[in-house]
């Protein structure tokens, strides 16, 4: 499957652009080590809410926006990620289903050429990171058909993984964070400050919790206000005790190659 999600895509470009500026580092309060493998013991466990929203101008004068949520979990050597789907969006997905199987049903081709191909949805199935021996892999888990899908390397344009471990961690890269100059702009949270960095009219703010070692607002756009994105990140107040990728037992080991076409 080599489609990508456009939403995906210029979400994923919001969060990129916050560091393609070429400000110097200025002398900041220290991260912690960016050794590979260690972030995760220094950092704090989370789970988040996670916002996203985008609006852009196209040279047509078409204004589009796109918004949507997901949850993350953020424990030593994992990040697991899934979509919040409105539940008018799965009632219209089912309907879908069904009346594709009714095609199916009433087709008179043999039933060998009528069977339904089952298809890989990454942005809907939750996604899973992993740090083992300071390598990064990334995995889907499919709850309902029970199946753990690998996705190799060669494959994560696709999914709209980077390869990053940073950046699944803690949603933006410290070291990259720690370039943007800090703000006059007063946060109204303890122990987070912002940063801002503004170049040929394009601006970049992050605030940042220097605690949870998180992002709480990333935001991007340009003064000529042809595009704007923002993410928001609210750590809740609990965590969740029963994590999900220690209960699969039982499921399928499948690769990403399985459900090509």
């Amino acid at each position: 499957m080599k489609s990508v999600s456009k939403v995906s895509e210029l979400l994923l470009a919001s969060i990129t652009a916050l560091f393609i500026l070429s400000t110097p580092p200025v002398q900041a309060a220290p991260f912690p080590p960016a050794v590979p493998g260690t972030q995760s013991a220094a950092a704090p466990d989370l789970d988040l809410t996670i916002q996203y929203y985008s609006k852009v101008l196209t040279a047509e004068g078409v204004t589009r926006e796109a918004r949507y949520e997901e949850k993350m979990l953020r424990r030593p050597g994992h990040v697991w990620v899934v979509r919040v789907l409105p539940k008018n969006a799965m009632e219209s997905h089912d309907d879908d289903k069904t009346v594709s199987k009714k095609k199916v049903a009433l087709s008179t081709a043999p039933a060998s050429s009528a069977t339904e191909h089952k298809h890989f949805n990454h942005v809907v199935i939750p996604r899973h990171v992993i740090l083992e021996n300071n390598k990064v892999r990334v995995e889907y888990v499919d709850a309902h058909s029970k199946d753990v899908v690998a996705i190799p390397p060669s494959e994560y344009e696709n999914v709209n993984f980077d390869g990053s471990w940073d950046n699944s961690f803690y949603l933006l890269d410290p070291k990259l964070v720690q370039t943007i100059p800090y703000s006059a702009q007063v946060s109204a949270v303890a122990g987070a400050r912002w940063r801002e960095r503004e170049k040929n009219g394009v601006y970049q703010r992050v605030l940042w919790d220097e605690k949870k070692q998180i992002p709480l607002v990333i935001e991007s756009g340009d003064k000529a206000a042809t595009f704007y994105r923002r993410v928001d990140v609210k750590p809740l107040a609990t965590l969740t005790r029963e994590l999900p990728w220690q209960n699969l037992k039982g499921y399928a080991q499948k690769e990403y190659s399985d459900f090509l076409d």
